[in-house]
């Protein structure tokens, strides 16, 4: 097929303007198309009260594609489609594949693996999904802690209680394959069009368990409650597990553990898996009135139907330090996210109408060596020390540390509320932000407030609320791997995800699972 891209057209005109428009940049008469279709469209609102949508247009011609896109100029692209199709080895497998972990990353390696086959085994610290919304809203409403089930912990991972994200920075054929399996159990059909597509932590409970479901229907296992507690190795080579401490027999293990497995990362180190620190970023959650977000951002356009909730990305650096929103939630909550005793996290989440009066993202400040030192763990427990810190500041409560923006910005405590509520619920204290933060960071994040109020009005006002600490951006380790996926000095462990420091986010977690799983597959025969 051919992709015309860039196709621009006016807010309320419909998709048949757009097919129309991508018709005309390839010159071609209409009995030469056979089939035309917008794959994805987009928003351009970088003019406040001028916003024009941008298409891309699938087009499929009778005629030769190839020579039409020559004459069509730099807008259209020849696009072979290959359908996604494995070729499997020939080794023998004399060990189950256990994978451990049922986030994005280890259900889409179990997903592929099950239906090539294969039978996986898969163990789950966790409870399975409707077990661990009780266990999360028992945390969310009475702040009783389950440190073995939680938002970061259990069936589907830490993206099951977020506003299920499915975009990425990867550019990956595998991207689209995720999202027609995510689509087929049962994921909204625009996410398969939409440019920045999201599933909402409502729907992406019944998506994992369809996944869980027709895992165990191809032959695999899925155990909750089931931690890896330990590993046994052999001149280099995976020889077995402890589950919840039983020993379990496999050569054959992908990590997919999370980025928030702080147990688990140090039972790697003592069995002999080679792992570093890596940077990632710190900070707090900002809310705001979603009509403010709107406003800002559409201006006079406001209220117009085509205009889904606002969202942004904004970003500066200045020096080795940058300074960034992530992991926006249109219409969404910030939620209790710990998974230790004694400590604070905070976290955003929406359903898939995002219809709550709040937006919120995180506003974090990248970190380093240079902030936590050079040691493996350095940076791992960087994180502990603010989320401890946090807990005894904000009352020992699993309160969050709170601001308000203007209070924050003159560098004072205060949490005078104005027009913005905070939405975590289990209430937030005000707290002086520079104890809470070294004072690089609360400065980084005051520079932030400043510059990011420049390009959306309003990003900086006075009533618009800090709730913190946001800590688990990122995974602070990374497992290097070879080519072969493989630990390095370690045969037969396949770190993945986010756990593993090669993914940030549901797509690139899923793609990174996809690819661990496809590294057994094209070596070994199914059992």
């Amino acid at each position: 097929m051919i992709l015309v891209r860039n196709v621009k057209t006016a807010l309320g005109q419909p998709e048949s303007e757009s097919v129309a428009l991508a018709c005309r940049k390839l010159k071609v008469r209409p009995e030469e198309i056979r089939d035309a279709y917008v794959i994805k469209t987009s928003l351009d609102a970088r003019k406040r009260g001028h916003v024009v949508k941008v298409s891309t247009v699938a087009v499929h011609l009778r005629s030769d594609e190839e020579k039409a896109v020559k004459n069509a100029g730099g807008d259209a692209q020849y696009k072979e489609t290959v359908p996604f199709h494995v070729e499997k080895g020939t080794e023998p497998l004399k060990t189950p594949v256990l994978i451990a972990g049922f986030g994005p990353a280890g259900m889409f390696a179990a997903e592929l693996l099950a239906r090539e086959g294969y039978r996986p085994i898969v163990v789950e610290r966790g409870y399975d999904v409707d077990r661990r919304v009780k266990e999360v809203q028992n945390f969310w409403t009475a702040g009783r802690l389950n440190p073995t089930c939680n938002v970061q912990f259990g069936e589907g991972g830490a993206g099951t209680f977020s506003d299920g994200k499915l975009t990425t920075r990867i550019n990956d054929p595998l991207c689209e394959y995720v999202l027609e399996r995510l689509a087929h159990y049962g994921a909204p059909k625009e996410t398969l069009k939409k440019s920045k597509p999201h599933i909402g932590t409502d729907k992406l409970r019944k998506v994992v368990k369809s996944i869980r479901e027709e895992i165990i229907a191809k032959g695999g296992q899925v155990l909750f409650a089931s931690q890896l507690t330990g590993l046994a190795a052999q001149n280099g080579r995976l020889r077995g597990v402890l589950i919840n401490g039983e020993p379990l027999e496999t050569g054959h293990l992908i990590l997919a553990v999370g980025h928030s497995a702080r147990d688990t990362f140090r039972m790697l180190s003592q069995s002999g898996v080679k792992m570093e620190s890596k940077a990632f970023s710190v900070g707090a959650r900002i809310e705001h009135l979603q009509s403010d977000i709107d406003k800002g951002l559409y201006g006079e356009l406001l209220g117009h139907p085509d205009l889904p909730p606002g969202e942004y990305q904004l970003s500066h650096r200045q020096g080795s330090r940058a300074v960034y929103t992530f992991c926006m939630c249109p219409g969404g909550l910030v939620v209790p996210a710990a998974s230790e005793s004694g400590q604070v996290v905070t976290n955003g989440m929406s359903e898939y109408a995002r219809n709550e009066k709040n937006a919120n993202a995180a506003l974090v400040v990248s970190v380093d060596q240079a902030d936590f030192g050079s040691g493996v763990f350095a940076g791992m427990e960087f994180q502990r020390e603010i989320e401890e810190r946090a807990f005894d500041l904000a009352g020992r409560s699993y309160r969050a540390c709170g601001a308000t923006v203007g209070d924050f910005l003159k560098g004072k405590t205060g949490l005078h509320l104005g027009r913005v509520a905070p939405s975590y619920s289990l209430g937030v204290e005000p707290v002086d932000f520079n104890r809470l933060f070294p004072r690089d960071i609360t400065d980084m994040m005051r520079l932030g407030l400043q510059l990011f109020d420049r390009k959306i009005r309003g990003f900086g006002a006075a009533d618009a609320v800090l709730t913190g600490p946001e800590t688990r951006t990122s995974s602070p380790v990374r497992i290097p791997r070879g080519e072969s996926g493989e630990a390095d000095g370690m045969k037969g462990l396949y770190p993945c995800g986010e756990g593993a420091g090669y993914a940030g986010g549901i797509m690139s977690a899923a793609v990174d699972g996809v690819k661990a799983a496809l590294h057994i597959i094209r070596r070994y025969a199914p059992d």
